[in-house]
């Protein structure tokens, strides 16, 4: 078990949330607890979590198994696309 420190940026509220989890977490745990941890009321589902640019698969995919790296900088975001204004 080793311990990996994330930078997770949750885009609806500009929160960076810094945290160390085990490299055998799921991606959908850390997704879960970053967005209690930036007060997100809507269900998990409805975002997705991305490393450099790409979505990270979750269900039962680890840390280690999405290839994330110590301090990797990770964004939360919704799934769906958000208009301009």
């Amino acid at each position: 078990m080793t311990p990996i420190p994330l930078r997770v940026t949750v885009l609806d509220t500009w929160d960076e949330i810094v945290l160390t989890m085990p490299s055998e977490a799921t991606v959908a745990d850390v997704k879960a607890q970053v967005l209690q941890a930036a007060y997100v009321v809507q269900p998990a589902d409805g975002y997705e979590i991305k490393f450099r640019g790409a979505s990270v698969p979750e269900g039962a995919t680890t840390l280690a198994d999405a290839g994330i790296v110590p301090n990797a900088a990770l964004i939360v975001l919704s799934r769906r696309r958000v208009p301009a204004k």
